[in-house]
């Protein structure tokens, strides 16, 4: 297959994910010709776009901003819904906080600062947003947001990506799907002029004056996973794609670009025991179990492992997998009463569960499988004497409701686990991507080891380095791919058509 083939273009984006569509959408609006690279087949292209839930954090002060993102809420519905308010200072906190304050300040700035215009460039451009009714709770008769997330995508990832690629479509950016990039194209003075791909298993040649990758991290590659995350972590479920091996990474590497970011840290979640080695779009995201600050979470020595009430689930589920990943045998269970049976998330009532029921305590720890039945249940009574109920359970907020006396607390929701029917539901780890990545400037320039961006050579999403480290605020992975992968396209269109290489 020859260039003229794939059309002559002056970016190619490699990827077709979230951060790949915003950035051919950008460069199309400054009058680049682009294409899309994609390794996957069509049915299951996007990498993991595809399978996210679709929420965006961004901030805003009101009703007012979330009306310009979602103009189909009625009078009705405004009346019942408490947004309140999301103010970029608590944004920064919440990155700096769940980072352990080490995520890149101009990444992080860029981030906050240019989300919530990327939001109304997105609702521009034909995505819909509705409100993340996941994150209420019903109070006094209103639904009450939670923990900054207001808005997610219609129809969550697949809706996302079937309006973004329509948009792509209308501006006339083609896709080419089974075409996998494998190596990127250089001059003579070391400016990338294209890429080395396999399409449909033949190895073509693309020549562009510039490439933006946004083909996602390492976290599909069991090899990488062990070389980085550590020990182990090669046995790790993936949640979504199983197309995201490093590639990206590994190209910018050998071209010289500067690594960046938290190497050894992921995205990983608790998930469920038995669900398959890569992400079921039948199921989607429901494999995650994510109802676990109202439960009690144990491994196979019958003992409580993690602060499950440390914060709100959408600061914490996000490393709360790979502290499952350290556990013996890498899995727990999640331990529930009757009291917050009605309370769990529509992901524990699948069909595809692992779980278990009974009326006693007694009788549930021996149906756990490969835990020790006799030490469950003294660290349930051990529990259940240490939980003071003197604060008000309160779902909505941290409501300080503790434990006193344990080598691991519980700071929030603690309740006793006394009430039949009792449930467990068994979990392991399941990866999202991974934190290390390649080194970008704030133009989305990737940046060599030298410290001077790498002509011609763009880059956004899951492969950029630098923003998480340990843990994620809910909503900001999708949020920065929209927010880099916009910068990176009118970066690239700008530099082609300033070095007068447009076509």
């Amino acid at each position: 297959m020859s260039n003229t083939d794939f059309c002559s273009p002056d970016v190619i984006v490699v990827g077709a994910g979230n951060a790949a569509s915003c950035a051919a959408l950008a460069t199309r609006e400054k009058g680049a010709k682009v294409i899309m690279l994609e390794a996957s087949p069509q049915l299951v292209c996007g990498g993991n776009t595809r399978f996210t839930g679709g929420g965006f954090r961004f901030p805003f002060s009101g009703l007012d901003d979330l009306v310009q993102l979602m103009p189909e809420l009625t009078e009705e519905e405004k009346q019942v819904l408490d947004f309140g308010v999301y103010t970029a200072e608590q944004y920064f906190d919440d990155m700096g906080r769940t980072t352990n304050y080490r995520t890149d300040p101009d990444l992080c700035e860029i981030l906050v600062t240019r989300s919530f215009e990327t939001m109304l460039w997105l609702r521009g451009k034909g995505v819909k947003f509705e409100p993340t009714y996941q994150h209420t709770f019903k109070i006094d008769g209103k639904f009450r947001f939670w923990g900054g997330l207001a808005c997610v995508m219609w129809g969550g990832g697949p809706g996302l990506l079937e309006l973004e690629h329509k948009a792509c479509e209308r501006a006339g950016v083609r896709i080419f799907y089974e075409t996998a990039a494998v190596g990127l194209l250089m001059d003579g003075q070391g400016r990338v002029c294209g890429v080395k791909a396999e399409s449909r298993g033949k190895p073509v040649e693309i020549r562009a004056p510039a490439v933006i990758l946004a083909c996602g991290g390492f976290e599909s590659s069991a090899e990488m996973r062990a070389r980085y995350l550590g020990p182990g972590w090669d046995l790790a479920k993936v949640r979504g794609t199983r197309f995201n091996t490093g590639a990206g990474i590994r190209m910018a590497l050998d071209a010289g670009a500067m690594p960046f970011g938290h190497y050894s840290g992921c995205h990983a979640v608790p998930w469920d025991l038995n669900a398959p080695l890569f992400g079921d779009l039948a199921v989607g995201d429901q494999f995650q179990k994510h109802s676990y600050p109202f439960c009690i979470m144990v491994n196979a020595r019958g003992e409580r492992f993690v602060d499950e009430g440390a914060d709100i689930r959408i600061y914490t589920y996000a490393k709360y997998g790979g502290a499952i990943m350290s556990q013996p045998d890498l899995f727990a269970w999640q331990i529930f009463d009757g009291k917050f049976i009605p309370m769990l998330r529509p992901e524990y009532r699948i069909k595809q569960v692992t779980k278990v029921r009974a009326e006693t305590l007694e009788e549930l720890v021996k149906k756990l499988d490969g835990v020790d039945a006799d030490a469950c249940l003294r660290e349930i009574h051990a529990f259940n004497r240490a939980v003071q109920t003197e604060a008000p359970f309160n779902p909505a907020i941290k409501d300080g409701r503790c434990t006193t006396g344990l080598k691991v607390p519980k700071s929030n929701w603690a309740h006793r686990i006394d009430t039949p029917p009792f449930e467990a539901y068994a979990v392991t780890c399941g990866v999202t991507f991974t934190f290390g990545g390649i080194k970008i400037t704030r133009e989305s320039e990737v940046e060599h080891v030298a410290g001077r961006p790498i002509p011609g050579l763009f880059a956004a999403g899951e492969l950029v380095g630098g923003l998480f480290y340990h843990n994620y605020p809910a909503g900001s992975g999708l949020m920065a791919g929209s927010v880099f992968g916009r910068i990176a396209g009118r970066s690239a269109a700008a530099y082609v058509q300033s070095s007068g290489k447009a076509t």
